[in-house]
């Protein structure tokens, strides 16, 4: 499956299966013949069931979670929005590869599929506060590189993403999606001062000035990132293949938001794998009524409290699938 156009692009998002009835209908009533009270097992109960849904069986099973680490580079980056200069994005994709970077610990602890992807790091985007930030062959190819990065023999999905000053971007497009300027939106990322975190805000509401309003995906050309993009096209693949979706932070939630904002229903395969501690995450996260599993104060990105909360999944279906139901155990369901 291809596209080559936004248009391509959204008519794939409208064709996006649904979760399986059968399935569904299956692990319901497993989990109310299993031994233990009825709900006894809080979210754990609801995530599995949610998760037999999109994969098809009544009894699920998590084997083979992939995580996708895109890089990008961003033209904003120059104007001081972030406490470290761009060149630290190459540095950390080699880190990445070279397996010392938190996420590589995680994806390991998870027992994680896990492949990064830099996306033309010597070629920033443009500085959205003087022109869009891609064109759309551009934006399209960001993407497709996502969407192609997706395994299809994955049974889990999460995004992650590195890009110095990429907060910024996110911000904006938090911003032109729900409203609120820049205020409600720009945090301090990397840990800018006061200065730095007025030029963020700055940049943002010039960013909004030039660009707004405008459809969701032309919001994600003009005032995104390739890695961005690129989670767009992943999350968006993973879809496509019936397989679900764990979000990582505030980066990757925007990625999100342009698909629930393109196309209703866009992330019903997909769970907020944590709340970060950017301040508007979890504004975002309200929006998209996405509920965290984790909120344990990361700031990193890279798909890492995504990652984390891999093994609460696991933990999930293994009860699930593994536990006895009161006629295999021979105990009275009272």
């Amino acid at each position: 499956m291809t596209f080559t156009t936004f248009a391509e692009f959204s008519d794939l998002l409208a064709a996006a299966p649904s979760p399986d009835a059968a399935a569904l209908e299956g692990a319901l009533a497993r989990n109310g013949q299993l031994t233990k009270p009825p709900g006894a097992l809080g979210r754990l109960e609801d995530i599995a069931i949610w998760f037999a849904s999109w994969q098809g069986h009544a009894l699920p099973k998590l084997d083979a979670p992939q995580v996708l680490v895109f890089a990008g580079n961003h033209g904003v980056a120059a104007r001081g929005v972030s406490a470290f200069p761009p060149e630290v994005t190459v540095q950390m994709v080699a880190n990445f590869e070279n397996g010392g970077a938190a996420i590589n610990q995680l994806c390991k602890a998870a027992g994680a599929q896990m492949t990064v992807t830099a996306l033309d790091l010597d070629r920033p985007t443009a500085d959205f506060t003087e022109e869009a930030a891609m064109t759309e062959s551009e934006c399209v190819a960001a993407l497709r590189a996502g969407w192609d990065a997706v395994d299809p023999a994955a049974d889990l999905v999460v995004t992650g993403e590195m890009g110095i000053g990429n907060t910024t971007p996110a911000a904006a497009i938090a911003a032109a999606l729900y409203g609120g300027g820049a205020e409600a939106w720009v945090g301090r990322g990397t840990g800018v001062d006061d200065a730095g975190l007025k030029i963020k805000r700055d940049t943002v509401e010039a960013g909004l000035a030039r660009h707004t309003p405008c459809a969701p995906l032309e919001v994600l050309r003009r005032l995104g990132g390739r890695e961005i993009a690129a989670m767009a096209g992943a999350i968006a693949g993973a879809r496509h293949h019936g397989i679900p979706v764990l979000l990582d932070g505030f980066i990757c939630t925007a990625a999100a938001a342009v698909l629930a904002q393109a196309q209703e229903g866009a992330l019903d395969h997909a769970l907020a794998g944590h709340q970060s501690a950017e301040g508007a995450h979890a504004a975002m996260l309200i929006k998209l009524g996405k509920e965290p599993l984790l909120s344990l104060g990361l700031r990193l990105g890279e798909g890492s409290g995504a990652a984390l909360a891999i093994n609460v999944l696991k933990g999930a279906i293994a009860c699930h699938s593994g536990m006895a139901t009161f006629a295999e155990a021979g105990v009275s369901a009272g």
